[in-house]
Formats: C-alpha cells, structure tokens, sequence
C-alpha cells in the first residue's frame, strides 16, 4: 500500500492514513482495516488530483465509507522507525524513509461492509486516556514507569508530568507524548519490533507500522480542537439533546464535565438553538431538541474558553 521512491541511496515509502472518527453511544470511535490493526491507507496514485483525492479513494476502496469534514493532521517521516517493522531494505539502495501524510475525518458510524473492516473504541488502543470513570490502569502503569525510570530523576519528572504521578495535573492533551513514553519503556507492543528491552506491555491493542501512534495524535488534536471550534456537531445528528452533546464531549475528552457548568458553558457560547421539538417514544420526560446555531455553521469557531472537565 505504499509508493517507493528511491532518492539518493535511500528507499523513500509514503502512505496517505486516514483517521475517521465517529462517536457512537458515547464512544469514540475510529474506522480500522486488517481486523483493527491498521487505519485506512495507501500510496498517492498518478490518478488522484491531490493528496486529498487519493486519500479519499483509499477509504472508499477499502472501506466504502464516504467522508465528508477532513483536515490534514501530521506528516511523519522517521527513518528507523517507520521501516523497522517492514522488510529490510537493500543493501545497494540504502536504509528505507517512510513519509506518512495522515489525515483526520469525522464522520457517524455506519456499518462496515468488508469482515476485515470494523469501527472499534478508540480506548481499545489507549485504555488509560478514559478517565470518565476511575481508571485503576493508571496506578499499574504509573509503577511499571517508575520501575523503568531507575530513579533517574528527568524520567520521573516525564512520568509525573505525563501521568499524574505524584499528585501532578492531567493535560488530556498528550496523548502522544504518553504513548511516546510508554514506547521508550518498551511498555507497549510496537517497541519490540526495535529492540528495545519488553517488559510485560501495558494493556491495549497494538497497530501495524506507526499506525497508533499516529491515532494518538489524531486524538490529541481532536482534543484540543473541541475546546475552541465545535467540530462535534461533524459528530451529532442535526437535532440533538444537551445530554447527548455533554456525552459526545465527554467521550471525546476521556472525562466527565460538570453538568450546570457545561450547560451554562454552552449558553455563553450561544452554540445552539431550541428547535421546538422533544424527544418522544423513550422512558422517562422528554429532552428539548437542539441544533447548532446557523452562524456556528458558517464561522466553524467561537471564542476559546476552556470546557469545564471534571479534575
């Protein structure tokens, strides 16, 4: 699935990835292929316009899901760890490159056509970034990094400021960076394929090449993204309760928000109108309808007040 070009004496192999993201009874979730260990991907054809048409083919291609919102997200380009888990290269070519154009997507979950195809809960990849509920995995996890880190003080310093040891804040933003640092502890499956020292990986499912490292980031971008443009309305139907819409970024975030303030949160905003309309047929009273302001729509951004994540 990749175009190899040769410049110099090196192997150059470049992937266009696409990270489509939906949120389906608050949960995050994420399009995989090859039975969850890949995201959708391939090479930029002679017949793809653009980097974005081609990547838009792939997906089709391989998932017949179409996307609609989509944004480039990253563009990775590690020598020794996009190809150690590939083929070795040859010797008289040189040591091989990978570029990966990774791209985000958000979309509503649909039922995958293809067996090897499924949407799968982006904490079955990262289970420690859901903190909606207390996370025991933490505290393990914290151990095993400590254990790794040898009382060398500037790992310690990493593990505090990445996982909220001793008693230090939690930023939901980095996501890359733990996933990074349990790499380099050789925490995780896809470190092996490096040499580094395993010890016992921590629990979630690993991904072919860079592939969940490159999820990481899509999480972390869509993250810090919600705190400032309301792109969960890519996620939502056109009318929906404030229930749903606190779950979606609820989910999203990895962590509750407090009701009255995210309410009053949404009001100030002045992201979305009454419809006029209620929910029917469910138990219980029925939930006033809502919908994204038109001028939300439009502008695609408001001011960026933080969301009020419960700590």
């Amino acid at each position: 699935m990749r175009e190899n070009r040769t410049m110099g004496n090196a192997v150059v192999e470049t992937e266009l990835i696409a990270v489509l993201v939906a949120v389906t009874d608050g949960d995050p979730r994420v399009l995989t292929i090859e039975s969850g260990y890949a995201l959708p991907s391939g090479p930029l054809e002679p017949g793809h316009r653009s980097l974005q048409a081609g990547l838009r083919a792939w997906v089709e291609r391989q998932t017949h899901h179409p996307i609609f919102y989509v944004e480039q997200l990253y563009t990775f380009a590690d020598q020794a760890r996009a190809g150690a888990d590939q083929q070795a290269a040859d010797p008289q070519r040189g040591v091989a490159r990978g570029i990966s154009i990774s791209y985000l997507a958000l979309s509503r979950e649909a039922a995958a056509e293809y067996p090897s195809t499924s949407w799968r809960s982006w904490y079955h990849y990262f289970p420690w970034e859901d903190l909606r509920e207390n996370n025991g995995l933490l505290a393990g996890i914290r151990q095993q990094l400590i254990a790794w880190a040898s009382h060398e003080e500037s790992r310690l310093a990493r593990i505090a400021g990445l996982f909220g040891a001793e008693g230090g804040p939690w930023n939901e933003e980095l996501v890359l960076q733990r996933y990074e640092l349990l790499w380099e502890a050789g925490l995780v499956p896809e470190a092996t394929r490096y040499a580094l020292v395993a010890a016992t990986p921590v629990p979630g499912k690993e991904m072919l090449h860079d592939h969940r490292r490159i999820l990481a980031t899509a999480i972390a971008r869509l993250r810090a993204k919600i705190k400032y443009r309301p792109v969960v309305f890519e996620l939502l139907p056109h009318e929906f309760t404030l229930l749903e819409l606190q779950q979606t970024m609820e989910a999203l975030a990895g962590q509750g928000l407090h009701k009255p303030n995210f309410r009053r949160f949404i009001e100030q905003q002045e992201l979305v109108e009454e419809t006029g309309r209620a929910t029917s047929g469910q138990a219980g009273r029925p939930a006033k309808l809502f919908r994204f302001r038109p001028s939300v729509l439009e502008e695609r951004g408001f001011t960026g007040s933080k969301l009020p994540l419960v700590r």
